[in-house]
């Protein structure tokens, strides 16, 4: 039984999760929080010497993660964790010489600086540097081993089985200390870090350096797998080695580096290889599947696979088959290396797409194929993009898919420019959709390609209207493939709107955008998004979880009910579509929405269904229709460059047409154009992002068209079947 010591300085599975939300949310690095508890700095009151005490432990907890309210339970146990644990792991004296109850403010700031984002070169300069106290840029063993020793905690927090890593860490410290001196210098550090595979991939390692250098993450194995250098099956509880996002092509620990098979070519390097297809063969588990050249069974780790194709084959059958290369069941969307070559700087001076290793690339168009240009956000859905991003890396060229936390759409849009034939699928949701929509406007293409949308995380009005459905579940992406494939083209309206303030020099939120893809609202449902977004801004960590932000979604609709807040409002704002104002003086509204497709928080048609026009008559078609009786057999239609116009009682009304239980709000028009003028301070939101805005004039106007791919509709597998 473990002693009450070793019970106290350890961290749960709940405690790392918990850290790992705080952290997602914090915009602030380590190396400018610890700079508050130097000498002169807010903070240096709770620092002693190299250590700080418990207060100073929790203002940096809460400063770094930017959280006001952090638990004071939790910052205990962490406090406990980095007084217990030693470099080996063992039980040490709590309480470090000179400074009761502190804890070493360098082992901290080490192990989150190797949690955060950024680049490894960064982080092995910082935490060199944390470490050099005299500043002579020479490190002891002791203090590299302190190093190392927090390196292993994060990696312990991460899932690695560090059994593994530990001996692959150690080994890396016998390499450096070439001489047996006892020191290493910052060159020594780096250089010996940037070359250790295992602690690259720690570190974040998540672009290539050169073409055919593997993206590794460390994984845990649910089937037994093989080492394809040493052969031996990967064991352990943990995540027991390393698998490459592009090839699968999968190590141990202490084996990644040691002489590596390359991974697969992403590009050519000769004008003579463009458009001429050929395989490239990776080692691989072939777990008994037959060979395409000889049609036997092959054993483990005694074939190849082409990461194109995906056909497989005997290691002695690699060369007697076909040379040339179908990319197989995803032809129609994959950019092969055969389209990609590397051009001279002169050739292409705009020099936006360049690889770290100086290659200018540009794109040859391959014949009968719709190559797919793949933007994800990573950062939708929670994890969900960053899993989607891997998964899209292995099934296409790595070279089309873009992460758009590094640059946004421009260089994916650039890359592709040359070709005539493409689609574009963009992972993530409204927002991002919006986002590549007007990086679009901006860039000059030659052609518009249709856009499809992955929908991550919740909401997703776009991609529910085009039939992807209102958030991916992890369903095979091969299909959803296919389904891009025999997508549909449509046109999708955009408008402009123009917020200009009566009074300039008033205080107001700034407006989130100025183009509206989805709805435009004022009132009740702006408010109570306001309200959500505020505490969600504040508090982060209360908002990481679908069923969170429902419950806190009806604790704010609650309350808006009590206080009615947007009461009245036709007394607040008059309403002229293409110069006819509309009459409200008989309604009692607490909110006006503008819509542009049939859908609205998360699946709400507040337009409802039309009822068919009597037999004979026919639907007027002039700027703007205000009849009530015309209006109820008009359609919504996101490409007929006209808007719906409909009021809403409050939020009761609201959750009676969420729920179905009432079929649509009030329909007051559909028009072209759009001007609201406003007397006092108001909710307002475009496309979900809401804001208060001083009394203002509103212009909404139509700017464009995009072209969108709409789903086939969803094959009914039973009476409820609904996609």
């Amino acid at each position: 039984m473990a002693s009450s010591d070793v019970t106290e300085g350890s961290l749960t599975a709940v405690d790392f999760i918990q850290l790992q939300q705080y952290m997602e949310y914090s915009s602030l690095r380590v190396k400018d929080v610890i700079k508050e508890f130097h000498p002169g700095g807010r903070l240096a009151q709770h620092s002693f010497g190299e250590h700080v005490d418990a207060v100073g432990f929790c203002l940096f907890l809460k400063t770094y993660l930017e959280v006001d309210d952090l638990p004071a339970h939790f910052c205990q146990r962490l406090f406990r964790y980095f007084q217990h644990v030693d470099l080996d792991g063992s039980i040490k004296n709590p309480h470090p010489k000179g400074a009761p109850g502190g804890v070493f403010l360098r082992d901290v700031s080490c192990y989150f600086s190797v949690l955060e984002e950024g680049q490894p070169r960064e982080k092995l300069e910082f935490t060199f540097k944390l470490y050099d106290k005299d500043c002579n840029k020479l490190l002891d063993s002791s203090e590299v081993d302190r190093i190392i020793t927090q390196m292993m905690r994060a990696a312990n927090y991460l899932g690695w089985d560090v059994t593994e890593l530990r001996p692959v860490l150690k080994d890396m410290m016998t390499a450096i200390d070439v001489d047996d001196s006892g020191t290493v210098t910052l060159e020594e550090w780096v250089n010996g870090g940037m070359n250790n595979v295992p602690l690259l991939v720690l570190l974040g390692l998540k672009m290539t350096e050169r073409d055919g250098q593997h993206i590794w993450r460390m994984k845990h194995f649910n089937k037994p797998t093989y080492c394809s250098v040493c052969q031996n099956m990967l064991l352990g509880l943990g995540k027991q080695g390393l698998c490459c996002t592009c090839c699968k092509y999968t190590v141990h620990s202490r084996c990644a580096n040691k002489n590596l098979e390359p991974c697969a070519r992403t590009f050519v390097k000769s004008k003579i290889e463009i458009g001429v297809p050929s395989h490239d063969w990776i080692r691989a588990d072939c777990n008994n599947t037959k060979c395409q050249v000889c049609h036997k069974k092959i054993k483990t780790l005694a074939g190849r696979h082409c990461v194109w194709c995906h056909e497989m084959r005997h290691n002695d059958c690699v060369f007697t088959g076909t040379s040339s290369c179908d990319c197989g069941p995803l032809r129609d969307h994959i950019l092969p290396p055969w389209a990609i070559y590397a051009v001279s700087k002169e050739e292409d001076s705009n020099l936006l797409h360049v690889t770290p290793d100086g290659h200018v690339l540009q794109t040859f168009p391959i014949p009968d194929t719709n190559p797919l240009l793949v933007f994800v956000n990573p950062k939708s859905g929670g994890k969900q993009g960053e899993r989607v991003l891997r998964k899209f890396q292995y099934l296409l060229n790595p070279r089309q898919v873009y992460n758009l936390s590094n640059g946004g759409p421009t260089p994916g849009l650039h890359f592709f420019r040359n070709l005539h034939e493409y689609r574009i699928l963009v992972c993530g949701g409204d927002g991002t959709v919006g986002w590549l929509l007007d990086a679009i406007d901006k860039v000059d293409l030659q052609v518009r390609p249709p856009v499809a949308v992955l929908p991550l995380g919740t909401g997703n009005d776009l991609a529910r209207c085009l039939r992807w459905g209102g958030g991916y579940e992890g369903s095979d992406l091969r299909e959803i493939l296919k389904e891009i494939e025999a997508g549909q083209l449509i046109m999708m309206d955009r408008w402009s709107i123009q917020v200009i303030p009566d009074d300039p020099q008033e205080a107001g939120d700034p407006v989130p955008n100025e183009i509206i893809n989805n709805y435009f609202s004022i009132g009740v449902d702006a408010s109570i998004a306001h309200r959500f977004h505020s505490m969600r801004e504040k508090h982060p960590q209360r908002f990481n979880s679908r069923m969170k932000n429902k419950l806190w979604y009806l604790e704010f609709a609650t309350s808006e009910t009590l206080s009615s807040s947007c009461k009245r409002l036709k007394d607040c704002l008059t309403i002229e579509c293409s110069g006819r104002r509309l009459d409200l003086s008989s309604m009692s509204l607490e909110g006006i929405a503008v819509l542009n497709i049939p859908s609205m928080h998360g699946g709400s048609n507040l337009w409802g269904e039309s009822k068919k026009p009597d037999s004979g008559t026919e639907v007027e078609h002039s700027d703007v229709i205000t009849d009530h009786e015309l209006l109820k057999t008009i359609p919504q239609d996101m490409s007929d460059k006209r808007l719906e116009v409909l009021g809403l009682e409050g939020v009761f009304e609201m959750g009676q047409i969420y729920t179905g239980l009432k079929s649509a709000g009030h329909r007051l028009a559909q028009t072209s154009q759009i001007t609201i003028r406003t007397i006092k301070a108001l909710p307002m939101q475009i496309d979900g992002e809401p804001w208060m805005q001083p009394p203002c004039t509103i212009h909404i106007t139509h700017k464009n068209q995009a072209k969108m791919l709409m789903a086939a509709p969803a094959k009914s597998s039973g009476f409820f079947h609904l996609k």
